[in-house]
């Protein structure tokens, strides 16, 4: 499907989009800081890190909470060692006043205990008695880089029951979302999609995450984009920063239209929130 040039009503798709984003934070250090720099009562969403595991998440979603956030946690699967580690933990964020939570596989090459994928904690927790309002699973527009199409459209299949939304993966290609939408669409997928989309941040480090995450379609987009020397130039030069105007532009037109049920953005920040949110409010602004 070709996207539509900006227009009146693309102005006000991006208005949708941009004015109550979820911003997702990693619980470093940082987190605190960078908290400070978003709305009162914005939506945050906090992964579960590889280094520090899912405690840190539960720990900055009680704190953060308390602080009047709407927090959804990550609950990785592969970080959970078992049931009773699953009680634990939802009974925590259940506490701290969370509805909505967020159920990815996780990128530990091991799991810490019995659950192996998404699907396997959803059930898990269903068993358990929980019933959180809002439940998040992943999506893939560009695909993963060890599953296939269609063991990632099964996974789907598998988790849809037990979820009431889906966010997909970092991208920088609108089109690439747009048409993941539609297949998704065509099998019956009804769940509403929040796109994730990067922040604001310089092109050497947000290349350097997005090489680790898998898009390299998304790094060829932003060569098409913006031209190899102009591309090149970002990328060396020390001020040359990523902004996803491009991207909020292709996916306006999108943004009420029912089909397609886009509600909201997903914003990874990496923990570089005053850039982005400098970049938001200047474009809602304009």
């Amino acid at each position: 499907m070709a996207l539509e040039t900006r227009s009146t009503s693309t102005a006000d798709g991006a208005q949708r989009l941009l004015s109550e984003p979820r911003f997702e934070l990693m619980p470093f250090d940082s987190f605190g800081e960078q908290m400070g720099h978003l709305p009162d009562g914005a939506s945050i969403a906090i992964t579960t890190s590889p280094s520090l595991g899912i405690d840190a998440t539960v720990e900055w979603t009680e704190r953060a909470a308390e602080a009047g956030y709407e927090i959804v946690p990550h609950i990785a699967a592969r970080y959970v060692r078992d049931e009773e580690h699953l009680d634990e933990i939802a009974g925590r964020v259940a506490d701290a006043g969370v509805t909505d939570i967020f159920v990815p596989g996780g990128d530990r090459e091991e799991p810490a205990g019995e659950f192996e994928s998404a699907h396997d904690l959803l059930v898990a927790l269903d068993g358990l008695g929980y019933e959180f309002e809002e439940v998040g699973i992943t999506g893939y527009p560009e695909g993963h880089a060890f599953l296939d199409d269609e063991t990632l459209a099964e996974a789907m299949a598998k988790k849809e029951p037990h979820s009431t939304y889906i966010v997909t993966q970092l991208c920088y290609d609108p089109e690439a979302v747009v048409e993941w939408i539609e297949e998704i669409r065509a099998r019956g997928v009804e769940l509403p999609v929040e796109v994730g989309i990067p922040g604001v941040m310089k092109y050497q480090r947000l290349l350097g995450i997005s090489q680790k995450v898998g898009v390299g379609d998304s790094i060829d987009f932003l060569r098409k984009t913006s031209g190899i020397v102009g591309f090149v130039r970002q990328l060396v030069g020390s001020r040359g920063k990523y902004t996803p105007d491009k991207l909020i532009d292709g996916l306006a037109p999108y943004a009420a239209d029912p089909e397609y049920d886009i509600r909201g953005l997903h914003i990874y920040t990496f923990n570089q929130v005053p850039d982005t949110e400098d970049w938001r409010l200047g474009a809602l602004e304009r």
